[in-house]
């Protein structure tokens, strides 16, 4: 068994490479960070890895990406790469923001229909899309990050009925985590209100609930709680008390 994952030189991506190794399946390992890569790949020598270098924010770069492994016979497509931005809307810079959509979005949209069609060709293979608590909120402050995993969260929920109707054997799955302990919290330049699951915990619980079919991932109780506690709360409510939980990550 073989799987491909972006986003895999740190966090929840790189304890995924980890897990899977671990069950014996050979990887291809994607990331902007060739260093991280080849660190990676020197301690899973259990397995056979495979580095390649690709900014998915390009979508050059995604065609390349599924150019050079389209012959590999992957079995599970991890999407993982992903980034957010903090600050109000109009002052985070626009590039920033179309650097997340290209990323958090249009990536996985080509990357899941490309690799998709083959595996619908076959009848088997896995997809496994990381979204986020997010993708069922609203999120003041951190508009376009919200935004973007609700897209991840409905897009994985539509393709996952459309296989259902062809019958397909297929497996399409979306991580929803809340607060996890990874570089995240840098990158977005805030930090966590309250303290997150580690992201050994979550890649593991994901790999699991993956390879058994399951379309929603979502560790922890509480977690569950709030997606669950979310419904029943009038939207404009809904924002506010969320606006006044992001200004505590400052």
């Amino acid at each position: 068994m073989k799987a491909l994952i972006t986003g895999a030189s740190s966090g929840i991506g790189r304890e995924m490479a980890k897990e899977l190794a671990s069950r014996g399946w050979d990887l291809i390992i994607v990331a902007r960070r060739t260093a991280k890569l080849e660190q990676l790949k020197a301690e899973l020598t259990s397995v056979n890895v495979k580095c390649i270098s690709c900014d998915v924010s390009k979508e050059e770069e995604c065609l390349r990406l599924y150019e050079e492994t389209k012959d590999d016979n992957i079995d599970m497509l991890i999407n993982n790469a992903g980034f957010g931005a903090f600050g109000y809307f109009d002052e985070v810079p626009l590039e920033r923001d179309l650097s997340l959509v290209d990323t958090n979005i249009r990536a996985v949209h080509i990357l899941t229909k490309l690799y998709l069609r083959d595996f619908v060709k076959r009848d088997s293979g896995y997809i496994l899309n990381t979204g986020s608590i997010a993708g069922f909120m609203i999120g003041p402050l951190l508009s376009s990050y919200y935004s973007s995993k609700h897209y991840v969260v409905t897009l994985t929920e539509a393709i996952y009925e459309e296989l259902r109707r062809k019958k397909s054997n297929v497996k399409v799955s979306v991580l929803c985590p809340g607060p996890v302990d990874t570089e995240f919290n840098d990158v977005a330049k805030v930090k966590f209100a309250i303290k997150g699951h580690t992201a050994e915990y979550v890649a593991k619980y994901a790999v699991k609930k993956a390879l058994k079919g399951k379309l929603l991932i979502i560790p922890g109780v509480l977690t569950r709680l709030g997606i669950f506690g979310a419904r029943f709360l009038p939207r404009k409510l809904l924002s506010r008390l969320l606006y006044r939980v992001q200004k505590l990550k400052m």
